[in-house]
């Protein structure tokens, strides 16, 4: 894992629970736990993907001036390879994860959006064989 956050690709993610991301991006998805200040914020990553999680004490959850919350659960997401969809699938259902759809078949592979605690997309993509 890069230690320069120059040589990382970041994203942040609104969450409902902190901790409640954190074990889910660890445990499930082979993400590391790089800092937390939980409540308020947690950082993982996985490779060169920093995952900033950010609840809604962090600053990042702050009410913009016209009032509006940041909340979690849009249609932005982290996009992870993974070699076997069908298993990678069958192993998250079996600990209780949820999906948004089906695996899609498409011309570059096929892809699945896993839902994380607090609303939020994770596509797993498997690309078609060369």
């Amino acid at each position: 894992m890069p230690d320069d956050l120059a040589d990382m690709v970041s994203v942040r993610y609104m969450v409902d629970d902190v901790d409640a991301a954190v074990d889910f991006y660890t445990k499930h998805l082979g993400f590391t736990l790089r800092m937390s200040a939980a409540p308020a914020f947690a950082e993982v990553a996985r490779g060169r993907l920093r995952l900033l999680l950010s609840g809604p004490r962090s600053s990042a959850g702050r009410p913009m001036p016209d009032g509006t919350v940041p909340a979690p659960g849009g249609w932005n997401r982290i996009h992870l390879i993974v070699p076997d969809i069908a298993a990678e699938v069958e192993r998250l259902r079996a600990a209780g994860l949820t999906f948004r759809n089906d695996i899609v078949t498409g011309p570059g592979g096929q892809q699945i959006l896993l839902v994380d605690p607090a609303g939020n997309v994770v596509e797993l993509f498997q690309p078609a064989a060369a």
